[in-house]
């Protein structure tokens, strides 16, 4: 039913008999573009004052600063993660992602970790402990690397460096860590607890090199701004991203719109970004791992599959943005299955807004709901899993009943193979 691999749709002719229907469908895929811009903006917008709240940290250190920074971040993943349904599908959304939400990461390639904690070296990543804040020049296994100004280009060339999908160096992973620090505790209670003297200048400069950190933490900031400016450019009227739905044929973008919500429902959010972990009760596989933000993550990738499906999305300024969506076209031509699928969605939110209300009211955070023997917070998680793995067998059946043959939605091993995890 699902493949582990994202593939091609196989696409059987849409019947288009009745009159207007192609214009019907045109319109719908026409408000998905439009949603898809409009998040991007609000993203961009709250990069910029993530940008520009790393400006004053940078340039007077205090711990209200760092706070303003943290919290800054927290504000810019509301809007992003409610764009996570247009990566898959998309091939354009896809291949530029991973600059900016890319993750787990192997923070030490960037600055110094407590190797009691994280360990001092890696099977797979020569790269692991480089830390590159600290050190302006230095050579692993052969490969010099100049590190002596920290800039764009620099941070940009170390990303995934090694064909190492691990070295994350740029996006919101890499400035989270930078803010927070380490998350040392494990499955029990705290956050990182990164000090804002690591951003200090002269003799309160706690841990070396902060004017490097401030240099690196800039510069992954500035350049969020950028990435984010490029896919805002991908979805206005003559961005490629929208060029490309454009010219699809009407049951293409109505596959793009599926492949995505059945893709995140499933392989992604349901598989990697939460039955893995919670198999493994393992807090280093939870999404926001330095800020224990993940709670919110998870709900608001859950938003966004609904505001796609409903065509509706709230702007941060309190707009909306709505048109002719996919659900009224499923309404037309089965209200009983449109029915099922908007069910299937409140399901879902209601798991994750009690999940995010557990972690928001400091009962747990969503490291302690997958640790071992935590039978409540076990729960909580699985109960989510679950209505995510319904909700994407109600997605299939929408792809049945608008004859748009069999598409493939990203699949998971902790789903699709459980026993192939602990191999």
């Amino acid at each position: 039913m699902r493949n582990p691999a994202l593939a091609g749709a196989v696409l059987a002719p849409l019947l288009l008999s009745a009159p207007g229907a192609a214009t019907e469908v045109r319109a719908v895929v026409d408000t998905y573009a439009d949603i898809a811009l409009a998040k991007y903006e609000d993203s961009l917008l709250t990069a910029q004052g993530l940008q520009s709240a790393v400006a004053t940290l940078i340039a007077t250190p205090s711990a209200a600063a760092l706070q303003a920074a943290k919290a800054a971040w927290l504000h810019a993943r509301v809007p992003y993660q409610q764009t996570e349904v247009y990566r898959f599908g998309n091939v354009i959304v896809d291949e530029w992602e991973g600059k900016v939400n890319a993750w787990p990461l192997d923070e030490g390639l960037i600055d110094y970790v407590d190797a009691t904690f994280y360990g001092s070296d890696s099977d797979i990543n020569l790269f692991y402990t480089a830390n590159i804040i600290a050190n302006p020049s230095l050579t692993v296994g052969g490969q010099e690397i100049d590190a002596t100004t920290i800039d764009a280009a620099l941070i940009q060339s170390l990303h995934e460096l090694d064909a190492v999908e691990a070295n994350v160096a740029t996006g919101y992973h890499a400035i989270e860590f930078l803010l927070w620090g380490q998350d040392l505790n494990g499955t029990g209670p705290g956050a990182g607890a990164r000090p804002w003297t690591d951003y200090a200048s002269g003799a309160d400069c706690t841990s070396g090199n902060c004017d490097r950190r401030r240099a690196y933490l800039m510069t992954a900031a500035d350049l969020l701004v950028t990435d984010l400016e490029d896919m805002v450019a991908n979805w206005q009227a003559d961005g490629d991203a929208r060029t490309s739905l454009e010219t699809a044929s009407p049951q293409q973008g109505l596959a793009t719109i599926l492949t995505g919500m059945g893709s995140l429902s499933y392989g992604e959010q349901a598989g990697e970004r939460m039955k893995l972990g919670l198999m493994l009760h393992d807090p280093e596989e939870e999404h926001d791992c330095f800020s224990d933000n993940t709670h919110n993550s998870h709900f608001y990738d859950v938003v966004g599959i609904q505001n796609v499906y409903l065509g509706i999305y709230r702007r941060l300024d309190g707009t909306l943005v709505t048109g002719p969506s996919l659900s009224g076209l499923v309404a037309a031509r089965d209200p009983e299955l449109d029915a099922a699928m908007r069910a299937d969605l409140d399901r879902t939110l209601a798991e994750m807004g009690t999940l995010k209300r557990t972690a928001d009211s400091g009962i747990m955070a969503y490291d302690q709901m997958i640790a071992a023997g935590n039978t409540a917070g076990n729960a909580l998680v699985q109960n989510a899993i679950d209505a995510l793995v319904d909700q994407t067998g109600t997605i299939e059946r929408v792809v049945a009943a608008l004859e748009l043959g069999r598409l493939q939605f990203e699949g998971s091993d902790s789903l699709d193979n459980p026993q192939a995890v602990f191999q």
